[in-house]
């Protein structure tokens, strides 16, 4: 990894509906990664914690409140460290939450059969996590 490229954490959400549906976010055009699918999330900033963050970025992003205890980990992502932005992203699984989603300008928002992530465009990080919420999903 270059010195002049710090690693970025990012930490992300997978909201699971009664229905065992995830919600995905598809990227605004014009964007990195426009136009892809994604579980909603961002940077943990500095003096944050995953779980702060998760929590903090559903709020700005969704507008929906996620506690603490109602978050679990569902896996992560890691791009190659010599990549020119690497990228840490951890992914936490969440069935409760306070709110109705909402999604900002420009985006888009889908509630998605767990067994369907695998046909839709997403970010590279995101596509081994879609796989390993499937596997948690059909182990419960």
């Amino acid at each position: 990894m270059s010195e002049n490229s710090p690693m970025v954490c990012v930490a992300a959400a997978a909201l699971i509906d009664g229905a065992s549906r995830v919600l995905l976010q598809r990227r605004p055009p014009g964007r990195q990664h426009g136009g892809l699918w994604e579980f909603p999330g961002g940077k943990i900033e500095q003096g944050e914690g995953p779980i702060e963050a998760v929590i903090r970025e559903i709020g700005e992003e969704l507008g929906v409140l996620l506690k603490a205890e109602d978050l679990f980990p569902v896996s992560f992502g890691a791009s190659d460290s010599a990549s020119r932005r690497p990228v840490l992203l951890l992914l936490y699984g969440c069935y409760t939450w306070q709110g109705a989603p909402r999604c900002e300008a420009g985006a888009e928002l889908a509630w998605v059969d767990p067994h369907d992530l695998a046909d839709r465009a997403m970010p590279p990080l995101d596509v081994p996590l879609a796989k390993a919420l499937v596997a948690m999903i059909d182990r419960s």
